[in-house]
């Protein structure tokens, strides 16, 4: 339980089903000092934590369920903040939500609490999106929100089997709407609060804690345009906060690490069509033997596109979009969809030009 509406109509729902349900949530804050120009953002990671943490409390109390807060700020860090580190520092643009579903608010934070004592059957999350027992294979499908706007998929689609087989996503058949309303006529007085924008309330920089690493921006004809601080500062399709002036608007096309550079170009140039897969997580189906047509998404915000998808082998596929895509980002997720079916997915290793 976050202290959000989505979190605690799922409580609601399911106490109304009859579960004896056992509210928890996770403390991840650090009490990391910020600078003095960040924050403002309503976020996972951040000093209103214990304010978040004292709504959950509420919330409970109001659904006459236990309520347990669990430490995980020390693995939080490894698995989230030094991942997401390490990515910026490699040129990569990392995805922490997803981190942290994986390694901390499905793996570590229920095991925390079974640890403690609480046992439990299922482990259930205010997440937009469903879970379906497949009848002729006997998998666990993870399948698309019924409010597509607010479909979560692609921040969970690293759940094995294991954590899929214990999970309950109670308002994956609602529409944001109507668990707004649900939240409003139990009496929760969070069914209008502002929902977390991001993972961290604070400016990205503030995490990096790196010492500047002089380089050149070069435009893609090979002409040096000027010099940046550090490419953990750029990320694949930035158009703004570059500093620098051309005749015509520029975005990164692509970072290199080995040489400290990163490269511009124009707007056509951040398009590309096939890209390679690593890390990869299979759900829907047990594993990728033949090339197959999907839709893929590339961004949490971005609708899937259709494409192709094809074993290399050694855990690596080739993906190839029937139409250019802009912005390919190594680091970030790409999802595979069936329909409203996820099969996969993995990260983003890099493009093929």
């Amino acid at each position: 339980m976050s202290g959000g509406v989505d979190s605690s109509v799922a409580a609601f729902l399911l106490k109304q089903e009859g579960y004896k349900v056992i509210g928890v949530t996770m403390a991840i804050w650090d009490g990391k000092k910020l600078p003095p120009t960040s924050g403002g953002k309503h976020a996972c990671y951040g000093p209103d934590e214990e304010e978040e943490i004292r709504e959950a409390r509420e919330i409970a109390g109001l659904l006459n369920i236990p309520f347990e807060v669990f430490d995980c700020s020390g693995e939080y860090k490894t698995a989230v903040l030094d991942y997401f580190r390490n990515e910026y520092y490699a040129g990569r643009t990392p995805n922490p939500c997803i981190q942290c579903n994986q390694h901390i608010k499905f793996g570590l934070l229920p095991a925390m609490a079974e640890k403690q004592g609480f046992a439990y059957d299922f482990f259930a999350t205010g997440h937009y999106a469903r879970v379906e027992r497949e009848t002729a294979t006997g998998r666990f499908l993870l399948k698309k929100g019924v409010d597509q706007k607010k479909d979560q998929t692609y921040f969970i689609y690293r759940l094995t089997q294991q954590q899929l087989a214990k999970a309950l996503l109670p308002i994956g058949n609602y529409t944001k709407t109507k668990i707004k309303e649900i939240a409003k006529e139990a009496g929760l007085p969070v069914y209008d609060k502002e929902e977390s924008q991001d993972f961290y309330s604070g400016n990205y920089k503030d995490l990096l804690e790196q010492e500047a690493a002089e380089g050149n921006i070069v435009h893609t004809s090979g002409k040096v345009l000027g010099k940046h601080n550090g490419i953990w500062n750029y990320t694949i399709g930035q158009r703004k906060g570059m500093g620098i002036a051309w005749s015509e608007p520029l975005y990164v096309i692509r970072i290199e690490k080995e040489t400290n550079t990163v490269v511009v170009g124009n707007r056509e140039e951040t398009f590309n069509t096939s890209f390679l897969v690593n890390d990869l997580n299979w759900i829907g189906i047990e594993g990728l033997k033949d090339p197959i047509d999907v839709s893929i998404k590339i961004r949490s915000a971005q609708k899937e596109k259709d494409a192709l998808i094809e074993p290399l082998g050694e855990g690596m596929i080739k993906a190839t979009f029937f139409h250019p895509n802009d912005s390919i980002t190594p680091g970030q997720s790409a999802v595979f969809y069936k329909g409203d079916i996820v099969l996969g997915g993995g990260i983003i290793k890099n493009v093929i030009a």
